[in-house]
């Protein structure tokens, strides 16, 4: 990488121009540059191998150019006055077998704005390594955890307990990866946070192996673009997430004739997000197309009872292959209004 790169700020904005190849002397010099403020984690969970991203920034749609991972190979963070390409360069590099310290170290020696990134990258043994370069806005630093296979980073923040007070959260907090990561945010931002305040969000959480499907592989993939709050806003689509990957693990037990299973899984779905209407529906649906009518009726029900512009859906599934083409049937969930 070199100077050329056009560098985007996850902090106020960007001004930032490089000069076209083959140029030299003053205009490879940014005319203009603002100052950044973004703090992140990276991490890897070793009991699930499970690797993630988590961020907040006062800046817009900060998820688009500073978290990236792959399944079974890494995830990285790259913020302060930004080069986005540490990105897919440092995923490259772990995927050819490169460790994530090997690999940021690699990339910072062929960047000549090294001092002012910030980055981190972990591999999917959850060897981990970060920077912050000298230019970076105070306050800016980061913690690397080799045995807790995490790093966190931050520049621009009100002081420097912000990131030790993260470090100290991912540490100390229960659940799953996601849990852990907004957890960590969180408390940047009890600590003070961004010295500007805050803007956008985003999560990203990766299977620790690769299925060759990346929409199966990665588990969470959710961003705030610009909010008042947007870590809350996150906490919300997260806990949405896990009501469709519930949904989505009834679905494969269906299939499978596991009824049990799915029903504890819908379940949970509906447990997880009472206000989507849509979720019992089509558990209904789903129950009727697999000779489990009976049972999708009261759900049925219930769910006309609320929206009744669902029972109006029903019969347009027929064409679709989705509900079998058996008048009784309709007959059954008509009733159901």
């Amino acid at each position: 990488m070199s100077g050329r790169v056009l560098s985007i700020m996850t902090g106020i904005s960007i001004m930032t121009l490089m000069a076209s190849p083959g140029t030299a002397g003053a205009s490879d010099r940014p005319r203009f540059q603002r100052p950044v403020a973004t703090y992140s984690i990276v991490a890897r969970d070793p009991h699930t191998g499970e690797m993630g991203v988590a961020v907040q920034s006062h800046w817009f749609s900060v998820g688009s150019v500073v978290s990236w991972a792959q399944a079974g190979v890494g995830a990285v963070a790259t913020q302060s006055l930004v080069d986005p390409a540490y990105g897919p360069l440092g995923l490259d590099l772990m995927r050819a077998g490169r460790s994530g310290p090997d690999a940021l170290r690699s990339l910072l020696a062929g960047d000549e704005g090294r001092e002012v990134r910030q980055v981190a990258m972990i591999d999917a043994l959850g060897r981990v390594a970060a920077h912050t370069g000298e230019k970076c806005i105070a306050a800016a630093g980061h913690v690397v955890d080799q045995e807790h296979q995490f790093s966190v980073q931050a520049n621009l923040m009100t002081d420097d307990t912000i990131w030790p007070a993260m470090a100290q959260a991912y540490r100390e907090s229960g659940g799953d990866l996601a849990d852990r990561l907004i957890a960590a945010l969180e408390a940047a931002q009890s600590a003070g946070g961004d010295i500007r305040g805050r803007q956008s969000a985003a999560l990203v959480i990766v299977s620790g192996t690769s299925t060759g499907r990346p929409w199966i592989d990665r588990t969470f993939d959710l961003r705030i673009e610009d909010h008042p709050r947007p870590i809350e806003e996150l906490k919300r689509l997260v806990r949405l997430q896990r009501a469709y990957l519930h949904m989505n693990a009834g679905d494969v037990a269906l299939e499978h004739g596991e009824f049990a299973q799915a029903s504890r899984e819908y379940a949970a779905a509906e447990t997880l997000a009472p206000e989507i209407v849509e979720i019992p529906f089509w558990h209904a649906v789903t129950l009727a197309a697999n000779d489990q009518v009976e049972a999708s009726l009261p759900i049925f029900r219930r769910v006309f009872a609320r929206e009744p512009v669902w029972a109006d859906l029903v019969e347009r599934l027929v064409p679709a292959g989705i509900l079998p083409d058996d008048p009784g049937l309709l007959e059954k969930i008509d009733a159901q209004k």
